[in-house]
């Protein structure tokens, strides 16, 4: 009998503890439904005006394309770090650049600094990913309302959004 209410106990403290650290989750990024299950929130990198940023917590990196690249160069915005040699979700092997973002401001309100990015050619979808998500998490991916919470943005103002391109 009594492991039964050690073991109720014991659920009942993770459960408690699960809900108070849930309540340290403080910054909700709205996401809008692609096609099949691909999300998107809007960012500003550096200066520019937000954008489009596919949501996906199984890159390793935020991802860029050239044409974003290049603006943000024009600004010494970005600084080139390496290269980075990375097989895609197709099985092929590419080598892209790699990066150092200023800035990215997620959904008006998570600005992070110093970013990590992998550069893809041309005009390429962008990808925010882990190298991102991991200085602002831990975060929750949520499909119903799509929203991306996360939980170690500035507590400072609340970030000016950027206006959209």
């Amino acid at each position: 009998m009594k492991p039964t209410i050690s073991s109720f106990a014991g659920l009942c403290a993770l459960l408690i503890s699960s809900t108070v650290a849930a309540e340290d989750f403080g910054t909700s990024i709205p996401m809008r439904a692609g096609n099949a299950t691909t999300y998107y929130v809007k960012a500003a990198v550096g200066d520019l005006e937000a954008m489009d940023f596919m949501v996906d917590t199984g890159s390793g990196y935020t991802t860029i394309n050239e044409q974003t690249l290049g603006e943000l160069e024009q600004n010494q915005q970005a600084e080139y770090l390496r290269e980075l040699r990375g097989i895609l979700a197709n099985g092929t092997e590419l080598v892209v650049p790699v990066y150092r973002l200023t800035r990215i401001n997620i959904g008006g309100g998570c600005q992070l600094d110093n970013i990590e990015a992998a550069v893809f050619p041309g005009n390429t979808r962008q990808i925010l990913g882990l190298s991102a998500l991991k200085q602002a998490g831990p975060f929750i991916f949520s499909f119903d309302p799509p929203n991306l919470i996360l939980s170690n943005c500035p507590s400072s103002e609340l970030l000016a959004s950027a206006p959209e391109k």
